[in-house]
């Protein structure tokens, strides 16, 4: 039974913080009496939903779709990048270079290039997040796989291992918690980035419904949208998280937090001894 209490702690963390924020949302449209067309409230937004499931269900899968898509393709072209940066110097200096320009530029911007170059489909939407989430996988991987200890490289040469062995059997693992913090991260600007897309050219999805909504001043339909992004947003963060732990449950964070959980009452002591070591 503790280990079902501990194992859902994320899961009732995120229930409560939305229960929390549904509360304060209710209570502040109820205090300064706002009118339906500014905040409507969350009983109206519920209301909303219920009448038209099916309409906000496929938008949103179409956005979860795309950004999916782009997600992946963002993270095989990180790896893959990741990889030539750190065999090549001369990849190095010109990759980065490129990436801090890309990253730089307002998404907004590049959208519709994409448009004129790909159509109005999810092909040009996945080149929106691919370019908005690819950076930090790149960043973290490359600082991942550079992060590993010299002396277990020369190790492995003087066993005269082959490069793909030693990249793929020690500078890999080395680089999975970086690489997959940096996809915590692009997970939510992929996104971002469908969005954008949608609102340059789309017929479809949650940021063209939100465009639609808003040609008209309906709020509430804006509000259900921002309310499914955000639970989107959320719902893929946790999964890649979820995965993390599976992954790499020998990581100091994950190992240190389940210590904690186990043995509680133990966390003052230690803090209350290095207190006074300080």
């Amino acid at each position: 039974m503790l280990r079902i209490w501990q194992a859902t702690e994320a899961a009732r963390t995120f229930t409560a913080v939305i229960l929390g924020c549904i509360a304060i949302w209710a209570v502040c449209v109820w205090v300064f009496d706002l009118p339906v067309f500014l905040v409507p409230s969350p009983m109206t937004v519920l209301k909303e939903f219920i009448e038209k499931p099916q309409f906000y269900f496929a938008n949103s899968l179409s956005t979860l779709w795309v950004s999916l898509g782009g997600f992946a393709l963002a993270v095989l072209a990180g790896l893959i990048l990741s990889i030539g940066i750190i065999r090549s110097v001369w990849l190095e200096r010109t990759l980065y270079t490129l990436l801090v320009g890309l990253n730089s530029l307002p998404k907004v911007a590049l959208a519709p290039l994409f448009v004129i170059w790909f159509g109005t489909g999810a092909i040009s939407k996945m080149a929106v997040v691919i370019s908005i989430a690819i950076f930090p996988i790149v960043i973290g991987t490359v600082l991942g796989l550079r992060s590993i200890d010299p002396e277990l490289i020369n190790m492995a040469r003087a066993m005269r291992a082959p490069q793909k062995r030693i990249l793929w059997k020690l500078r890999f693992p080395q680089a999975l918690p970086s690489l997959l913090s940096g996809m915590k991260v692009s997970i939510s600007l992929a996104l971002v980035g469908t969005v954008v897309g949608e609102f340059i050219a789309g017929n479809k999805g949650l940021g063209s419904t939100i465009l639609a909504a808003q040609g008209t001043f309906d709020t509430t339909q804006v509000f259900v949208c921002i309310v499914l992004l955000g639970v989107l947003g959320a719902i893929l963060f946790y999964a890649i998280d979820l995965v993390e732990r599976y992954l790499i449950p020998w990581h100091p964070s994950h190992r240190g937090h389940k210590q904690q959980a186990a043995n509680p009452q133990r966390a003052p002591q230690h803090q209350g001894r290095a207190g006074v070591a300080h």
